[in-house]
């Protein structure tokens, strides 16, 4: 056990070098920078917002139009001119963003029931959320002022019908289900907001098993490169141990690698979407009410799949780092495991692999990462079996691999066995 100990001290220590350090203290720095910057940026884009304003009309409805965008904060600049297209010219020198050009005879055609054609102008001098996110603003305005515009004629021309029921005779009260529990609310904001809490599981998975495989397939290049894979082969040790040690050494630093990561990740993140997550109060109150959290059973299962996906990588890595002849074709190597991860890793995001034709969806299924992308959103849903046949699953393709791995080591294939990419076969 002290030997074993020893060798995995010594693969962790190799792995844990100054460009690992500083990289990952590189990304932890970017990623806090860009946070605290999306964050600033938002909060300009909430704060009050000018608008240049050319009011033809000078009517009462216009002056209330105007006044409702300053209820909306916006501050009001106003354009003088006798057209738009002088309006146009001169906010064009100026640094507003958006301009909102009220006709002649705007308040008259509303009171004669004509529809009335307003003019809105977004300079786009970015492309950032927060330059968007204006135009979004004024467009909300400009709805709710139709809203208020329309009920106040319909007041005045039906005064003992209220104006909603003129406007939507019909109501409609969603409910969603799951399983024997029900609460209203829409499935479209349920299954935003369920994505988006679920979001970091699949990333995290993703980042763990490229980056660990990656150093163990990087690794053992290089230590057939160097030669060094011999004098290690000549220890006193079972081989079995030995690559044992390297997948495991390559899984402890790959997770706090990951975890530093998504640590940096979660700050960047917060600055993007920090002000969505007091809006989505009511929804989290539905998910709950749904029992669409997981609970301790819940955790336990998730955090089994995407232990048994990490080993299945870390497997599949090893045998992969030892058909590496040096460290330029161990880089080539990780396409195929790349390929495996990625394909269940996009469809986590927007497909369901339930509804899809059964030989797709056993080829999906045959892909052992594919299962710990599933897991969240099953065990959510209750269905507890098929995360636990994903799990078994994993643990065989598993326990194959390693077997594969432990023939590989006890032989001298270990140290001939390379793939060459011109003749296309395996080389023994």
């Amino acid at each position: 056990m002290k030997k074993f100990t020893n060798l995995l001290i010594k693969e962790i220590k190799e792995l844990v070098n100054k460009q690992l350090i500083v990289s990952l203290v590189m990304m932890m720095a970017i990623f806090y920078f860009i946070g605290n910057l999306a964050k600033t940026e938002m909060k300009k884009a909430a704060a009050t917002q000018n608008i240049s304003v050319m009011d033809l009309d000078q009517s009462e409805l216009s002056r209330g139009l105007v006044g409702s965008l300053q209820s909306a904060n916006f501050k009001i600049d106003g354009v003088q001119g006798q057209s738009p297209e002088a309006a146009v010219e001169a906010a064009k020198k100026s640094d507003t963003y958006l301009l909102l050009v009220i006709p002649q005879g705007f308040g008259d055609s509303i009171v004669r029931l004509e529809p009335k054609q307003i003019s809105t102008y977004t300079f786009l001098r970015s492309f950032s959320v927060g330059g968007i996110r204006k135009s979004e603003i004024l467009r909300a305005v400009i709805s709710a002022t139709n809203s208020y515009l329309s009920n106040d004629v319909l007041k005045k021309k039906v005064p003992d019908v209220p104006p909603d029921i003129l406007k939507t005779p019909i109501k409609s009260k969603d409910y969603v289900i799951v399983k024997d529990k029900m609460a209203e609310g829409s499935a479209s904001a349920i299954s935003g907001m369920v994505y988006s809490q679920s979001i970091l599981i699949p990333i995290i998975l993703f980042m763990i098993i490229m980056y660990s495989s990656q150093m163990v397939i990087s690794a053992i290049a290089m230590e057939k490169q160097n030669k060094t894979l011999e004098t290690l082969l000549t220890v006193p040790i079972p081989r079995t141990a030995i690559a044992t040690t390297k997948m495991l050494a390559a899984g402890i630093v790959g997770l706090l690698s990951a975890a530093i990561y998504m640590i940096g990740m979660r700050s960047y993140m917060g600055g993007m979407m920090g002000d969505l997550r007091t809006a989505g109060a009511s929804q989290n109150a539905v998910i709950k009410q749904l029992g669409l959290t997981l609970s301790g059973n819940g955790y336990v299962l998730l955090g089994l799949s995407l232990f048994f996906a990490i080993l299945c990588g870390l497997a599949l890595a090893t045998i992969l780092g030892v058909l590496a002849e040096d460290f330029r074709s161990a880089q080539t190597l990780m396409l195929p495991l790349m390929l495996m991860i990625l394909v269940p890793y996009l469809l986590s995001f927007f497909a369901d692999v339930n509804t899809m034709p059964l030989p797709v969806k056993l080829l999906i299924m045959a892909i052992p990462f594919s299962h710990p992308f599933l897991a969240s959103p099953n065990i959510m849903l209750g269905h507890h079996a098929a995360v636990l046949y994903g799990i078994l699953y994993m643990a065989v393709v598993f326990a194959v691999l390693v077997v594969i791995t432990g023939r590989i080591f006890s032989t001298d294939r270990v140290l001939t066995m390379k793939l060459r990419w011109g003749k296309k076969k395996v080389v023994l």
